[in-house]
C-alpha cells in the first residue's frame, strides 16, 4: 500500500461516514484520493473533504476498482455483500457493522487492546460494537493485571447509535412535546423524547437478551481472549443526542482496590478519568461528545462484595467517535505498520 493510499467511505452521507471525514481530517490522515460512496439516491451530491467538493458515487461493485482502504459504515447486509468484493480488488476493509465481528478469520480491533491483530487479516477487519469499545478500552488495562472475572454492564445509550435519523427524530420529538403537538415516531419504536426503552434491536425469546446485549457478550471475549470471562449486560436507549454512558460493575480474580484501579487508568491509551467526588463531577455525555477519550469515574468499592474483589464505575464515550469512526480510523493508520493481505 503507498504511503498515500486511495481511500473509499461506503456510508458516506450518514453519522458515521460524516465523522470518518472529519477524524480523517483532524488526525492528518494521509489520503491520496478519497472515494465517496454512498446509495443511488445520493449519488451526483457532494461532500466536502480537505477543502474539495468530492462527487458522491453509486456503489457497485466496480467502485472498489483502485482503492487501498475501504471504511464501510453502511449496515451489516451492505457489508456482507460488498466487503468481499472490495477485498477482491485489492482493498483492506475495516467494517463498521456486525457483519463479520464474531467470523474466528476476522480480526475484531481496538487497538488500545489487540493491535497486533491487525496482522492476522485475510482482507476484513471489524470494528467492534460501540457499547463493547466504550467498556472495553477501560477494562483491558484492569484485566491485564488482575484479570476480570465478571463483569455486570448497565448501557445508557444515546441516539446517535441508531444514526442520523433517530438524532433527528429525537430532536424533532422532542421539539414537539414541548410545543404541545403529537409527534408520530418513524424512526424508533417507542417514543423518545423524555423516554427511555429497551435498546431498539430483536429479543431473542429464549434468553430474553437483545441483540446489542448478546454483542457486548460475545464481543468481549473474543476482544479479551478469554471466552470464561462472565458478562451480563443491560443495553438501554436514553434521550441523548450522542456519547454513550455506561454503569460497570467488575470482579477480579485477586482483591483490588480503588486506588489501584486509578493508578492503572491513569495513564492508560485512550482513557481520561474524570473523577470529582467533591464537586459530584464525573462522565457526562456532553462532556464525551467529540472527545477521542473514554471518560471514567465515579471509581468506587463495590460494597456488595465483601471479599474485596469488585470496583464499580461509571464511563461515557462519543459513540460517533471511538465507538466507530475514530477506532476504524485508528486501524487505517496502523494497517502499514503489519503484513497486508
Amino acid at each position: 500500500m503507498s504511503n498515500d493510499p486511495v481511500v473509499a467511505i461506503v456510508g458516506v452521507t450518514g453519522a458515521v461516514g460524516a465523522e470518518f471525514i472529519a477524524t480523517m481530517d483532524r488526525r492528518n490522515f494521509r489520503v491520496g484520493k478519497l472515494k465517496a460512496l454512498a446509495s443511488a439516491r445520493s449519488a451526483g451530491k457532494t461532500v466536502t473533504f480537505r477543502g474539495k467538493q468530492i462527487v458522491i458515487e453509486e456503489l457497485t461493485e466496480r467502485a472498489f476498482d483502485g482503492v487501498d482502504i475501504a471504511l464501510f459504515s453502511a449496515g451489516g447486509s451492505i457489508s456482507r455483500k460488498f466487503a468481499p468484493i472490495a477485498v477482491k480488488a485489492g482493498a483492506v476493509v475495516v467494517d463498521n457493522s456486525s457483519a463479520f465481528r464474531m467470523d474466528p478469520n476476522v480480526p475484531l480491533v481496538i487497538p488500545e487492546i489487540n493491535a497486533g491483530r491487525i496482522r492476522d487479516h485475510k482482507g476484513i477487519i471489524a470494528n467492534p460494537n460501540c457499547a463493547a469499545i466504550t467498556a472495553l478500552v477501560p477494562l483491558w488495562p484492569i484485566h491485564r493485571e488482575n484479570r476480570i472475572k465478571r463483569v455486570i454492564i448497565a448501557t445508557y445509550q444515546a441516539a446517535s447509535g441508531a444514526g442520523a435519523a433517530a438524532m433527528d427524530e429525537l430532536v424533532e420529538s422532542t421539539r414537539a412535546s414541548l410545543e404541545g403537538r403529537s409527534y408520530q415516531q418513524k424512526v424508533l419504536p417507542h417514543p423518545y423524547a423524555f423516554n427511555l426503552f429497551n435498546h431498539n434491536t430483536t429479543i431473542d425469546p429464549a434468553t430474553g437478551y437483545n441483540d446489542e446485549e448478546t454483542k457486548v457478550i460475545k464481543e468481549t471475549r473474543k476482544i479479551f481472549e478469554d471466552e470464561r470471562i462472565a458478562v451480563g449486560v443491560t443495553c438501554v436507549r436514553v434521550p441523548v443526542l450522542r456519547a454513550h454512558c455506561e454503569a460497570i460493575t467488575f470482579e477480579c480474580e485477586r482483591p483490588i482496590g480503588e486506588a489501584e484501579v486509578r493508578k492503572l487508568l491513569a495513564n492508560a491509551p485512550g482513557v481520561k478519568v474524570v473523577d470529582d467526588r467533591t464537586n459530584n463531577y464525573f462522565p457526562m455525555p456532553i462532556d464525551a461528545s467529540g472527545q477521542d477519550d473514554v471518560l471514567v469515574g465515579r471509581i468506587r468499592q463495590d460494597l456488595s462484595d465483601p471479599s474485596g474483589h469488585s470496583i464499580s464505575m461509571f464511563v461515557a464515550a462519543d459513540q460517533l467517535l471511538k465507538g466507530a469512526a475514530l477506532n476504524a480510523i485508528q486501524i487505517a493508520e496502523l494497517l502499514p505498520q503489519h503484513a497486508m493481505a
